[in-house]
This record gives structure tokens, sequence and C-alpha cells, in this order.
């Protein structure tokens, strides 16, 4: 149901058939919206890579801030975290299913963006 907006006689608006909850965009952007998210499934679109490799990859993100949104991005079922060794600790990163979904808008994304240079 799309929202209205309405107009009354001295000028107030008011909003009929208003969301109760956050439409698709927003659960869309929530997914995949956050600083490096983003940034984080491009890089994972063609094979596993490894933590270190990834945060070189991203360039200006700190490992803490690429660990927290890997975190995030695995607790929403985008990304499989896989150890390949114990000693020293070695783990590799690649996009589920779902993560692989998000592509199509990142890609779209991209191409909007260069050719706006924005």
């Amino acid at each position: 149901m799309q929202s209205t907006v309405k107009t009354d006689a001295k000028g107030r608006k008011k909003v009929l058939n208003a969301c109760s909850e956050p439409c698709a965009i927003e659960k869309g952007m929530r997914l995949i919206g956050g600083k490096w998210k983003g940034s984080i499934i491009y890089h994972l679109k063609d094979e596993p890579v490894r933590f270190n490799d990834l945060t070189r990859m991203l360039g200006g993100a700190s490992k803490k801030m690429v660990d927290q949104r890997l975190k995030e991005l695995e607790a929403q079922n985008m990304v499989l975290r896989t150890v390949i060794s114990d000693r020293p600790v070695a783990v590799t990163y690649e996009l589920t299913e779902f993560g692989k979904s998000a592509l199509n808008i990142l890609e779209s994304l991209r191409l909007w963006s260069e050719s706006n240079q924005v």
C-alpha cells in the first residue's frame, strides 16, 4: 500500500496509509548499506578471500572495521567464514547464495556512480 500526503485547508500536511514498518528499500539498505558492507560484498564476488587480503583491497578501512562488518554480514547469512588454519589462525570469507544475490544491485550502483561521476 502506498502512502499519500494530503494538505488540509490550513496548509497542514497529513500522511495517509503510512508504513507501520520499514519499507523494502530500507530493509535492503540495512543489509548492504552499512559503511564498507557493499565494498566487502563486491570484493568477495569472485572467490574466497583471506581477511588480511580483504583489508588491503578495501584500502581505507581499519582491520577492526572490516572485522565488525564481516561479523554483521555473517550474522545476516550473506558471508561464510571458513577457518583454514589453526596455527597461525587463518580464515577466508566468501559470499553465500544470499550474499551473491546482492551483486546485481551493487553492480548497478557502481555503473550509476561511474556514469554520474558521483
